[in-house]
């Protein structure tokens, strides 16, 4: 079988040797880190000396039901049931008051109508006017041509929404699933994490959140189940060319290549680069001593602090900014103030607790910014470079910058070398709608 050469142990490039392993490829991956995972990983956080050091998410990673790739790669792995479903959402106001968001026994798209109108954080006419936007998305998605070229915002505005529907529901939902603002936002962004989310399918909503460090999803336990793959740890790419892979200034040929790096990387490699920007993410992990909620998750309105993940038996937390640039500029000091501040509105057991210790982590180049009109400057696996294929989540998957988009490129790069092979395969799945 042909031999293929990955750079980059991230989703995408794991995703890619997963499928052409699988396939009877010999695969060979080369990783800069000491382990895989890229953006989606965890790390040793040292602690006091009579203490062992606590293996942290860089920061908490979910799914939904609806990433039918993402879910495929966790099987192939044989890991998929590592990943704990959850099917409620909990809205915390200021004081504390919660909003549960579930399912209810209707079929698609109305399952969620009870719990909808029993949402005690959104007032009469905040529900009138998302239920009308939500009709109006259903009719425009597959309609309106100016999707890439609006920013969600935009829409929102023109769908008349209040600024209490914009604020505790759109930007709640969409500003953590793309990891943008609004205003940044392009809508066809949004429009398709409603449609596949919340309307398409009455369980595609349900979260997943993996019940181990993500590290220890991509174990070597894990890829022993693909034989062919073998996978090259801190053995940087240096240079790729249609003639092979530069690492450690040696040259390693193959019959094809994928190159699974960031968007930033590209140049150093010698390939052309798209003109993206960043969006940053910020994690916040808390340890307390002593519980602080039961809630195994909660996305808290109206703060800094978006999302919140019981870790451990309500004692450590971990806390999520999407597209923080607020924070960037921000000490580790100011932030943890800014967090442990917000808990105390939501949680007044905050109040009486001790924080025994406190990590941030500031992703600033967490995802590529899913901006208007930056969907067409995203390019295919096939790059004009002969026996050379990208995969990343900046590439053209048809989704933002997330774990799903990422696999649908690596799955996709796949397809494109078994095609270049004369072994046609099918890796990528469908949406579920």
């Amino acid at each position: 079988m042909p031999k293929v050469l990955i750079a980059g142990g991230g989703l995408a490039g794991m995703a890619a040797a997963a499928a052409l392993g699988g396939a009877g490829f010999e695969v060979e991956l080369f990783e800069s880190r000491a382990y895989l995972g890229g953006r989606a990983t965890s790390y040793p956080v040292p602690g006091s000396p009579d203490e062992e050091a606590e293996t942290i998410d860089n920061c908490q990673h979910i799914l939904l039901r609806c990433c039918v790739n993402l879910l495929d790669f966790y099987e192939r792995l044989g890991i998929r049931d590592r990943i704990r479903f959850y099917r409620e959402f909990y809205f915390i106001e200021p004081g504390g008051r919660i909003s549960i968001f579930r399912r209810g026994r209707l079929p698609a798209p109305l399952h969620f109508t009870g719990a909808f109108l029993r949402m005690k954080c959104l007032g009469r006419a905040d529900k009138i006017g998302i239920v009308c936007a939500l009709a109006a998305l259903r009719r425009e998605r597959t309609r309106r041509t100016d999707l890439d070229r609006i920013s969600m915002l935009d829409w929102l505005l023109q769908k008349r929404q209040t600024p209490r529907a914009i604020d505790r529901f759109w930007r709640q939902v969409l500003v953590s699933a793309v990891n943008e603002d609004l205003d940044r936002m392009a809508a066809r962004h949004g429009f398709q994490v409603f449609w596949l989310s919340f309307l398409s399918r009455a369980d595609s909503y349900e979260m997943g959140v993996p019940a181990v460090p993500l590290g220890d999803l991509y174990s070597a336990e894990a890829w022993q189940r693909l034989g062919r793959v073998s996978i090259h740890f801190r053995c940087p790419v240096e240079r790729i060319t249609g003639a092979g892979f530069t690492v450690g200034g040696r040259l390693h040929a193959a019959d094809h290549y994928v190159c699974a790096v960031p968007f930033e990387r590209l140049e150093s490699l010698g390939l052309p680069a798209p003109p993206f920007s960043h969006s940053p993410i910020t994690g916040v992990h808390l340890w307390f001593d002593r519980e602080i909620t039961t809630l195994p998750h909660a996305t808290l309105l109206d703060r800094t602090i978006q999302w919140m993940f019981n870790k451990n038996g309500g004692r450590y937390l971990q806390l999520v900014v999407s597209a923080s640039r607020d924070l960037t500029n921000l000490s580790r000091n100011e932030i943890i103030d800014i967090a442990v501040g917000d808990l105390r509105l939501f949680f007044p057991r905050v109040r009486e607790a001790h924080l025994v210790k406190a990590h941030v982590v500031k992703e600033q180049r967490a995802t590529f910014s899913a901006a208007p009109e930056t969907d067409a400057l995203r390019p295919d696996p096939v790059c004009g470079i002969p026996n050379v294929f990208l995969a990343g989540d900046w590439t053209r998957t048809g989704w933002p910058a997330t774990m799903e988009g990422a696999v649908r490129s690596g799955y996709a790069a796949a397809e494109a070398v078994a095609r270049a092979a004369g072994k046609p395969s099918t890796f990528l799945l469908p949406d579920v709608a």
